[in-house]
């Protein structure tokens, strides 16, 4: 397996991803869209999840396909950027047809980043706006880092981010990720240096630096640090994606393997106050060759792609006014 052209989720054929976001407010959103409506599912393993029209992803729901993931910040707030892709995807004339009537089906899942030093005194709740201009702003290649729905992320030690990753794997499937990263938890050791996805890092995409050869790491994650983030609610949201056929079942089962390149990038993970979930979703451009052998290896692709798209996320980040957290290249420097 290696990464795809981009090293982004859009190495998946026919997907695109927009960002928008509010520097002064400090967040954003992220929506992922095909070129045509998609099957998808969702698993959700953090104690606060937040989250629209994820009862419709169930394998056992009438509806078939989707025509966009939407990723926000905001809490509750933030899922009125799923309202704003809607309006678009009307617009353009997209969404599931009841006679005359046109429905575009957006579910979407949002982190919590109100206490992140931005300005939320708004009037008018501002990311049904964002979330049009999100759509407006799609693309097959996008930054990574302090945008979209990943702005004003903070993980437990510093800055989170938006981050991507692909692998193309020796069937000829892609698999891609795109995560908004703003967990309770740390994605780097205690050290602030190394990422605990490091095993995973594949040319040096978040900075070569290497897994921390301490030793009882999970003991002491710099308490004093995260005391104030284990008393708030956080989250990180993702989007696992595939071109080959899945149905809604297959796409819950590689949703709920990819939880684990959560869990190998984030200590501590799915936490009470996290609202972890992480969306599936298949293109369904590639047939199948050995069904359960290709489910099992699209699942471990997507952990995989997971677990390195949380390291570039926070790897990514930048520094803006107001920050609360340093970013990990204020901490270090970009030298492998």
């Amino acid at each position: 397996m290696q990464p795809g052209p981009k090293n982004l989720i859009t190495d998946v054929k026919g997907l695109r991803v927009g960002n928008a976001q509010d520097d002064t407010l400090k967040s954003g959103c992220t929506v992922v869209v095909a070129d045509t409506p998609f099957t998808a599912s969702v698993h959700v393993m953090g104690g606060a999840p937040g989250t629209r029209e994820t009862d419709l992803l169930a394998p056992d729901k009438s509806v078939a396909a989707v025509d966009a993931l939407v990723l926000s910040g905001g809490s509750a707030y933030g899922l009125d950027a799923c309202s704003g892709v809607v309006d678009a995807l009307r617009h353009h004339g997209r969404g599931y047809r009841v006679l005359d009537a046109i429905i575009p089906l957006v579910p979407g899942a949002i982190l919590f980043d109100l206490l992140n030093g931005g300005d939320k005194k708004w009037d008018d709740n501002p990311y049904r706006v964002l979330g049009r201009q999100a759509y407006d702003a799609l693309s097959d290649n996008f930054a990574l880092g302090s945008i979209g729905a990943g702005t004003g992320a903070l993980t437990g030690m510093m800055k989170g981010g938006l981050g991507s990753a692909s692998l193309v794997l020796d069937n000829g499937a892609t698999v891609g990720a795109l995560v908004a990263a703003n967990p309770i938890g740390s994605v780097t050791t205690p050290s602030d240096r190394h990422f605990w996805a490091a095993p995973f890092e594949i040319d040096g995409e978040f900075g070569g630096v290497g897994p921390d050869v301490a030793s009882g790491l999970g003991r002491d994650l710099n308490s004093r640090k995260m005391k104030a983030f284990f008393e708030r609610a956080n989250t990180t949201i993702a989007i696992v994606a595939t071109d080959m056929v899945l149905d809604k079942a297959q796409c819950q089962r590689v949703a709920i393997a990819a939880h684990d390149g959560i869990g190998r990038a984030i200590v501590p993970a799915h936490m009470p106050g996290d609202g972890d979930s992480v969306f599936a979703l298949s293109t369904g451009a590639l047939p199948m060759q050995t069904p359960d052998r290709d489910l099992m290896m699209i699942g471990h692709a997507a952990a995989l792609c997971l677990s390195r798209a949380i390291a570039r996320a926070v790897y990514e980040a930048t520094p803006a006014d107001g920050d609360l957290l340093p970013c990990w290249s204020d901490l270090n420097t970009k030298e492998s």
